[in-house]
């Protein structure tokens, strides 16, 4: 009896020994990590980002409940996509592959690029676009977040993106013009799409980023809005949304977003986007060219307020017939009416909608946009959102 209590003893003691070497031991691995090596100071930074942001989406996902988008795993996604055999597109977000669900539904599933910033842009989209139901709003309908591989499971749009068929150096041989009958109603799926992100949802969703790129087009050309990435969930009660620096694209961007001499940014930032790029669609180039042949001709918006101001032919592609023309000079009126320099000028978008199902002779002539710079340089703070 007494030779196994000393037996019992010893072996406690032994066993209490090896856990305290043990703790010394990792204490000396962790403050090794965290002071004497930066790549491994690197990794435990990661892996505690990561599971933060894994926690936030965690959180985010719970609101919806059974609406949630359904959540798959990479192995998941390397199945759906046939080992990413067909690749839709690329940019700087990541790569676009074409893939099936299980059940044999086609998807497009965005592969994001994980050296690009955190993953705050993914986790916004998710939240955002979750939050949404309508026909000129892309379906999301999964996604992937597993350590530090993320993608995006969309409904497939067979026609792809807006920007293919509108802007001559990415439009192939077999991308003729839409028609103008058809463009009207790609304009006007658009206007009544952003009308349900800032009017229709319980949350309003400012997009900050509208342009021909972020346009799909499905089997009839119905447009949806897609790529929340760079979005902001606003509360109708809330006033103020912190934004230390602009977002966007440039070319689309609203003045006051990047300055806010120009006014506070609210939906009619999106308005200002929505402009250029209806600028662009009647255009069918770019806003900026420097390849046109005459200087005149470089800043697409300003050559057409000169045209309508002089009542010219604009002698734009694929108009044919008075119908169509008075199509163009509506829509270049309703887009020179967006990208007003000042927010308060520029119409709410429900006010778009209505301009352009309306007469061409209802509408007034715009003042001329403010095609020069702020007086003074662009200030990082919070700034106000406003009602529109």
């Amino acid at each position: 009896m007494v030779f196994l209590l000393c037996e019992n003893n010893i072996t406690g003691i032994s066993a209490a020994g090896v856990l305290l070497t043990t703790i010394i031991i990792i204490s000396v691995v962790i403050h090794r990590i965290i002071n004497k090596k930066p790549a491994y100071r690197s990794i435990l930074l990661l892996f505690k980002r990561t599971s933060k942001e894994n926690l936030i989406l965690e959180a985010a996902i719970k609101q919806y409940g059974s609406l949630a988008p359904r959540r798959y795993s990479y192995s998941d996604i390397k199945r759906m996509t046939n080992s990413f055999k067909d690749k839709l597109g690329e940019g700087g977000y990541g790569k676009v592959y074409k893939g099936n669900l299980f059940a044999g539904r086609p998807v497009a599933v965005k592969i994001l690029n994980t050296s690009k910033g955190s993953g705050e842009e993914f986790i916004n989209e998710v939240a955002s676009i979750s939050r949404t139901s309508h026909v000129n709003i892309v379906a999301l309908l999964g996604f992937c977040f597993e350590g530090q591989k993320r993608a995006l499971i969309y409904e497939f749009m067979p026609n792809g993106s807006l920007e293919r068929y509108i802007h001559g150096e990415t439009t192939s041989k077999t991308d003729g013009h839409l028609g103008w009958a058809k463009l009207y109603q790609i304009a006007l799926g658009i206007a009544r799409g952003l009308e349900y992100l800032h009017r229709g949802c319980t949350m309003r969703i400012l997009h900050f980023d509208i342009k021909p790129h972020n346009i799909l087009l499905d089997d009839d050309f119905c447009p949806k809005i897609s790529d929340f990435g760079l979005a902001k969930l606003c509360s109708r009660k809330e006033s103020v949304v912190s934004m230390l620096e602009a977002r966007g694209t440039v070319g689309y961007i609203a003045p006051e977003v990047i300055c806010r001499n120009f006014g506070v940014v609210s939906p009619k930032s999106d308005v200002y986007s929505y402009g250029m790029m209806l600028m662009e669609m009647v255009g069918g180039r770019k806003n900026v060219s420097v390849k046109a042949s005459h200087t005149s001709e470089i800043y697409f918006p300003h050559w057409a307020y000169q045209h309508m101001i002089l009542e010219k032919d604009f002698k734009l592609k694929g108009v044919m017939t008075p119908e169509e023309d008075e199509i163009a000079r509506k829509m270049v009126l309703v887009g020179l009416w967006c990208i007003q320099a000042d927010p308060s000028q520029r119409p709410a978008v429900s006010k778009v909608i209505e301009m352009l199902e309306g007469s061409l002779e209802a509408l007034e002539f715009p003042p001329k946009p403010f095609f020069g710079s702020p007086s003074r340089s662009p200030e990082a703070s919070s700034i106000t959102i406003a009602e529109s």
